[in-house]
């Protein structure tokens, strides 16, 4: 009662002053808060931020750590690849090494047949030289020395006439007398020539550069040879001459032993050559 009646006669009063003091200290406490839960939120923001930059950092990296394991999982396959391609050219180099020197072997093989071939095949030629030798050797004791007959190189060259009348493709009675001896002559060699030897007659028919006449039953000097030259054949046939050891060819006017347009020129190029050889 004192106290309130001591207000009431005009005492100090302190109560505004400390209202004031607490609404200043609200405010600035209230100032406080606000700036406390501004930067909060700022900061709950760019922790939010952090966060999701980091979720994303994380995603990142599990995704390079799945795609590293696929890599790593390559190149392991690749590698496993590689081993087994490097087995595959290691037997492939090694077939090849034994494929090489078998080849070389066979090389030095066929190198050394050859060799042995050719040594083989110039012994039956210089047997065969022999042969012709003797063969010529008798044909010239036979027929004697004719100018219508001679040897020339490894041939023996009858003129036509001696066989054919001109044109013709039918032997003459003297021309058959004439292949009677060669008959028995290649009857004597066949004995003396050695199985092993594959030895053939050609009889070859050349004629000259003129035409033949429209009666002819001949169209070319081609065929006119053929026929001469089949003509002597069949007839060694007739004589026992076996087949297989003769040959017929027609060569016509292309081949000529003289280039001259004389009637002796074409007498010369008119002729039946025999060639004893290999088949």
């Amino acid at each position: 009662m004192a106290l309130a009646r001591y207000r009431r006669d005009g005492g100090m009063n302190y109560w505004p002053g400390f209202v004031d003091a607490l609404s200043t200290l609200i405010l600035s406490i209230i100032f406080l808060l606000t700036v406390f839960m501004v930067a909060q939120f700022f900061l709950s923001q760019e922790i939010s931020g952090k966060d999701t930059a980091l979720q994303s950092l994380n995603a990142k990296i599990l995704q390079l750590s799945q795609l590293l394991s696929r890599a790593i999982a390559q190149i392991e396959n690749l590698n496993e690849q590689i081993k087994a391609l490097r087995t595959q050219i290691g037997a492939l180099e090694q077939a090849l090494g034994a494929s090489e020197q078998k080849q070389k072997d066979s090389q030095l093989r066929i190198a050394d047949l050859g060799q042995r071939l050719n040594v083989a095949l110039a012994q039956r030629v210089q047997e065969l030289s022999r042969y012709r030798s003797d063969f010529f050797g008798k044909l010239r004791d036979i027929l004697g020395n004719r100018p219508d007959i001679r040897v020339v190189g490894d041939r023996f060259v009858f003129q036509s006439e001696v066989f054919f009348d001109s044109g013709q493709a039918a032997l003459r009675p003297e021309g058959k007398a004439e292949l009677d001896q060669l008959a028995a002559a290649l009857l004597d060699l066949e004995k003396q020539i050695p199985a092993e030897i594959n030895w053939v007659l050609r009889v070859d028919g050349h004629t000259d550069t003129r035409p033949l006449g429209p009666t002819s039953p001949f169209k070319s000097n081609w065929e006119l040879s053929a026929a001469r030259a089949i003509s002597v054949v069949q007839y060694l046939i007739g004589k026992g001459v076996p087949p297989q050891r003769l040959v017929a060819a027609g060569f016509g006017e292309f081949q000529p032993i003289d280039p001259g347009t004389t009637d002796e020129a074409y007498s010369r190029n008119r002729r039946i050559e025999l060639k004893l050889t290999e088949r």
